[in-house]
């Protein structure tokens, strides 16, 4: 984290003081009024800022998601890469990466990772993993994994489609079962030689609600 400017440090001040004396995070607006900024925009490019340098998290398209983030000794950062699909399978641009940079860095505790090593996060798209409390804007913690036992959820590149999904992954005979937790969903068979394991689910942190 860089030094915070003056400004940053009154946004943050007062973000803090409304959490604890309201339970739920100021709107822009709020922080106009408590702060005595100009305009919402000169607002939001603060807080643009303090998310990029790891502040405060924000929730997109979720009404007063702002949530800071207290940085504590031992707490470590692991690079948010992008987003996949618990529904049908996205589109990557490739199969050797995610991204070249992180969109972003997701602070955690140890607790969380428990000393793992090669964790990385993606942000979680559909509902299709809901009944294992994995909800679209979720964000799943990823351990680097070429392989998983049955029943273990991963990332699962499909070669031939240049897709990915989260699944629960299964072994049947000669065929691989992509399963979803959503009992309104089907699973997806696949041939094994068309399935690559890219990383394993080792953690979830759940958007948070309005």
């Amino acid at each position: 984290m860089t030094r915070l400017t003056k400004t940053r440090s009154r946004i943050l001040n007062f973000i803090r003081t409304f959490l604890q004396e309201r339970g739920y995070a100021p709107t822009v607006r709020d922080i106009v009024k408590g702060c005595g900024i100009s305009t919402s925009s000169v607002v939001q490019y603060h807080l643009n800022i303090l998310e990029k340098e790891g502040y405060i998290q924000r929730a997109p398209q979720v009404f007063r998601s702002i949530r800071l983030v207290e940085d504590k000794p031992g707490a470590v950062r692991v690079p948010l890469l992008g987003t996949i699909a618990a529904g049908e399978p996205l589109p990557v641009p490739s199969s050797d990466t995610w991204a070249t940079v992180p969109e972003a860095t997701v602070p955690l505790t140890d607790d969380l990772i428990h000393g793992k090593e090669g964790i990385y996060a993606l942000r979680v798209k559909g509902t299709s993993m809901i009944d294992a409390l994995i909800d679209d804007g979720d964000i799943v913690l990823m351990q680097s994994a070429s392989t998983v036992s049955d029943g273990e959820m991963a990332a699962v590149w499909l070669k031939r489609e240049q897709e990915v999904t989260l699944k629960q992954v299964y072994r049947e005979h000669n065929r691989i079962r992509l399963q979803p937790a959503n009992r309104q969903m089907g699973p997806l068979y696949q041939d094994p030689d068309n399935v690559e394991i890219q990383g394993k689910v080792v953690g979830v942190i759940r958007k948070m609600g309005g």
